[in-house]
């Protein structure tokens, strides 16, 4: 049984914490189109102003929203963003069998439908909205922008899993056995692969806050998921010249779990007017958690300059 009182941050609750923090939170569960039920969160500015612009965060695989993905929604809102993001199918508190992810253009659909009826809140009207997403949540950024090109003014695409980097990725023939048995067992956890966690986070003591997160998946990789993530992300990979949307996309040079080599083509092929690609030197993959604490300043602020350029007024 999940206890639901456990936070990263320690054993004050919520309430207190964002009180802390300066800022409101709340949660609830969105039912989307096709009747799943997916567990989202906001996180806001407790100023009375109006809040300067929209982020709409995507978690990466595995992970979820209450633990420390969190993190960078409340730095943000403490700047005067509004923040919302969604448990993916099969994540967090979200319905659906553990990390299975039969379809990630049905997971695009829900994300979409959450994320507008945030903006059909009166008082969000006429803000500018952002996408945030995080590994795999980078690539399903990218297919959400590709779904609603118009939908959006911008991405901060963090490490995106626009490929799933040889390094990780397991070896021929393996792909094309998993492919052909997941034909008819989806939901079969056999995939070889390593956690990780342990490649992704570069300061030992966060990789046990890391790891202590109840919501957090342990299994291997479930056939379907794989077979589903290796065919987005080889379509991605065909499709950067279509990217058109202003972004801003940060990565890792010692990442090994995302390729930063695929960012850097994502920068070079996007038909993008704006883009901007920022490559930290000896970084992991967890650029917002588990790098020490002074690397996470550097492309918080890089983040939150990218974000101030494109909206009305600064901090």
């Amino acid at each position: 049984m999940v206890e639901q009182d456990v936070h990263y941050w320690g054993n004050i609750s919520e309430e207190e914490y964002y009180k802390q923090q300066g800022i409101k939170g709340s949660k609830s569960l969105y039912t989307s189109p096709r009747g799943l039920s997916l567990f989202t969160r906001s996180w806001l500015p407790l100023s009375d102003n109006p809040p300067r612009g929209i982020i709409f965060g995507i978690h990466g695989y595995g992970n979820d929203i209450s633990w420390t993905f969190q993190s960078t929604s409340i730095f943000l809102a403490q700047k005067g963003f509004a923040c919302f993001a969604l448990d993916i199918e099969g994540h967090g508190r979200s319905q659906g069998l553990r990390c299975y992810v039969p379809s990630v253009d049905l997971v695009v659909q829900d994300c979409i439908s959450f994320f507008n009826s945030i903006k059909r809140d009166p008082s969000f009207d006429g803000l500018p909205c952002f996408l945030h997403g995080e590994s795999m949540g980078g690539a399903i950024a990218l297919l959400v922008h590709f779904a609603d090109p118009k939908g959006f003014h911008g991405a901060v695409l963090v490490a995106p899993m626009c490929k799933i980097s040889d390094k990780v990725k397991p070896r021929w023939p393996i792909p094309q056995a998993l492919t052909f048995i997941s034909n008819f067992l989806p939901t079969l956890a056999i995939v070889p692969t390593e956690d990780l966690l342990h490649k992704s986070i570069k300061v030992e003591e966060k990789k046990i806050v890391g790891n202590s997160n109840p919501f957090r998946y342990r299994g291997k990789p479930r056939l379907g998921t794989v077979v589903e993530l290796l065919r987005v992300t080889e379509l991605l990979s065909q499709k950067l010249c279509d990217v058109s949307i202003p972004f801003l996309v940060v990565h890792g040079s010692a990442d090994v779990v995302t390729d930063p080599e695929v960012s850097r083509a994502l920068y070079k092929e996007a038909s993008s007017q704006d883009k901007t690609l920022k490559i930290y030197e000896g970084m992991w993959h967890s650029l917002l958690f588990g790098e020490p604490d002074d690397n996470i300043e550097i492309v918080r602020r890089d983040i939150l300059n990218w974000l101030n350029d494109r909206c009305n007024t600064k901090i």
